[in-house]
């Protein structure tokens, strides 16, 4: 049995609070609902859609400038951003990411949101890809959501190189791994 509108849109609130990236198909699936039920509800309760809900949390989250490159050259949207520590992104994939036989999002575009990443959490005006090493774990189809997360390894002040680990989720099943030596101009 459905819970009641009131109790709905009670638990709506809840699991978009605890997860603000949850889609409308989702809660849909979720709430035994169709996905012009959740889109009401959340116009009733003033919920702004998926892509404002990440805006606000990359806004919240995003505590330092990137140095190294515009956030616009970014590939994929920052919501999370530490410099010479740690940074997550989305990349949602669309038709034109994808082959047009099978849907398939091409790998350039997974390498090029993993290796901006990497290039984006580095502190430093100049951070420059010297070598990579990636893997791709999953096939990635239109519509999906990419979630990146980087990671730098610990360094010592003055180094020239940073290494900057990446992996690439979608639901939480990876679809990619790359580690990302960088050149870096300063320290």
């Amino acid at each position: 049995m459905r819970p009641s509108k009131k109790v709905r849109q009670k638990l709506l609130v809840e699991t978009i609070d605890t997860n603000p990236f949850v889609t409308d198909e989702e809660l849909a699936e979720q709430f035994s609902v169709s996905v012009q039920t959740i889109r009401l509800d959340r116009m009733e309760l003033a919920i702004p859609e998926l892509r404002e809900r990440i805006k606000t949390v990359a806004e919240k989250h995003v505590e330092n400038e990137v140095k190294s490159l515009p956030m616009s050259e970014v590939i994929g949207e920052v919501i999370d951003l530490n410099l010479d520590q740690s940074a997550i992104s989305i990349f949602d994939v669309q038709q034109e990411h994808v082959f047009t036989r099978n849907s398939i999002a091409r790998g350039h575009h997974l390498f090029a949101q993993a290796n901006s990443l990497a290039v984006a959490v580095i502190n430093d005006e100049l951070a420059l890809t010297v070598k990579a090493k990636i893997h791709f774990t999953r096939s990635v189809k239109v519509g999906e959501r990419v979630v990146a997360k980087a990671k730098v390894r610990p360094y010592k002040r003055g180094d020239k190189r940073t290494i900057v680990e990446v992996e690439s989720f979608v639901g939480g099943e990876l679809a990619f791994r790359g580690e990302f030596e960088m050149f870096r101009s300063s320290e």
